[in-house]
């Protein structure tokens, strides 16, 4: 095993997929991920989308089973889930693709490490090349002081951390489905732009499991809820406690801070307004990309998109610099995420910067406050908190 420079851990042996079921079986490109979505969307019409629907129904019945046996055999105890000797917070989602789990990851490191806790995130580390992925990178841009390890075998990496790297509380990225490590807070994340995935569960639909499963939740947390109107939120949330009853709720948002590059200042968010931007993005929900940006950027050229943990390659970076040259862009704007993997300040002439977002809670922060509070004692004793030993969730809402 080596701790890799970065304070991930990279292990030499292969580990079964976890998670099992909960990940897309492969990696599209953006035109067959857009065909899919079409198609599930109902979008694309005739008798073989008809007939093309009908088959992805049928393999969502057979999808959902093995989840509800899944699920069923570790609410009986039928499948062993590992207890980490330090308390561990999940943060994860219902659906396939982006939900801003990376700053919701980000907020909750900094809430316990504000506590004077000893922090460390591990996540499974899909769609990592080498030793990390991009989310690792950008967790380790803004949060130094924070080790981050990669494996799909959290249960060892939990022990890894709290050992040999003496964390007193564990932060697990996108684990809501990752049952085998136990947790003593789920706290799951809505996109208020698609909450629920379609309404059906893969491959019909986006559902990695069905809306009831938020009853596993200790605190729900609905993002880019600046983005919709109250009507939808409050529809968002009715649906959510008709499936799973009251759960503490929460609304964020994506709050842009700063432009930032390799080797240059930062700088302020504001400096795109008086310029002719060229965007691209390789991320599960580039859709809530460009409506952040939209309202920052005055002359918004336009937006390119890339698979999620879409690897860039020299011909890539050629490309995009081609490209940007022949809109007439001022500066070229991307996301932290896809930054860290291309490592340039400029696409041939043109500036390329990445902004950097933060979660900002814009309601529900009192119930967020007081459900992580509850396990600072035991992450400050050394030990775990048994579920049966802690006080009961806080109901209602913002």
């Amino acid at each position: 095993m080596n701790v890799s420079r970065v304070g991930c851990v990279k292990r030499t042996g292969r580990v079964p997929d976890e998670d099992g079921a909960f990940h897309a079986p492969y990696r599209m490109s953006r035109s067959r991920e857009e065909e899919f979505l079409r198609l599930v969307r109902g979008e694309t019409r005739g008798p073989l989308a008809a007939l093309g629907r009908i088959g992805l129904g049928g393999a969502a019945l057979g999808y959902r089973a093995v989840v509800a046996a899944r699920n069923l055999g570790y609410d009986h105890g039928w499948l062993h889930s590992h207890r980490a000797t330090i308390p561990v917070v999940s943060i994860g989602n219902l659906t396939l693709g982006g939900t801003g789990k990376t700053p919701m990851v980000e907020y909750v490191a900094r809430w316990y490490r504000r506590a004077g806790l000893r922090v460390a995130v591990l996540s499974r580390g899909y769609g990592r090349e080498g030793a990390v992925n991009d989310e690792a990178r950008v967790l380790e841009e803004n949060l130094p002081d924070v080790p981050h390890l990669q494996d799909p075998d959290r249960a060892a990496m939990a022990a890894v951390a709290a050992e040999e790297l003496e964390s007193e509380l564990l932060v697990l990225d996108d684990a809501f489905q990752h049952r085998r490590l136990k947790r003593d807070l789920d706290v799951v994340l809505l996109d208020a732009l698609d909450p629920f995935g379609l309404g059906r569960v893969f491959p019909r639909g986006l559902l990695r499991e069905p809306v009831s499963a938020l009853q596993r939740a200790g605190v729900v947390v609905v993002s880019r809820a600046d983005l919709v109107s109250a009507s939808i939120l409050a529809a968002i949330r009715a649906r959510a406690e008709r499936a799973a009853g009251p759960r503490p709720w929460v609304h964020a948002r994506h709050a842009p801070l700063d432009l930032i590059a390799p080797g240059v200042e930062l700088e302020p968010v504001a400096k795109l307004k008086d310029q002719s931007v060229a965007a691209f993005c390789g991320i599960g929900n580039p859709e809530g990309f460009r409506r952040t940006i939209d309202p920052l950027c005055d002359k918004l050229l336009g937006l390119r998109m890339f698979p999620d943990h879409h690897s860039y390659n020299a011909a890539d970076v050629a490309e995009l610099a081609r490209w940007v040259r022949d809109l007439g862009a001022d500066l070229a704007l991307t996301t932290q995420k896809d930054s860290v993997k291309l490592r340039v300040a400029a696409l041939g002439a043109v500036p390329l910067r990445a902004l950097r977002i933060g979660l900002e809670i814009l309601e529900g922060e009192a119930g967020l406050d007081e459900a992580l509070a509850r396990l600072v004692p035991a992450a400050r004793s050394g030990r775990s908190a048994p579920a049966g030993q802690l006080p009961p969730s806080p109901r209602g809402g913002c």
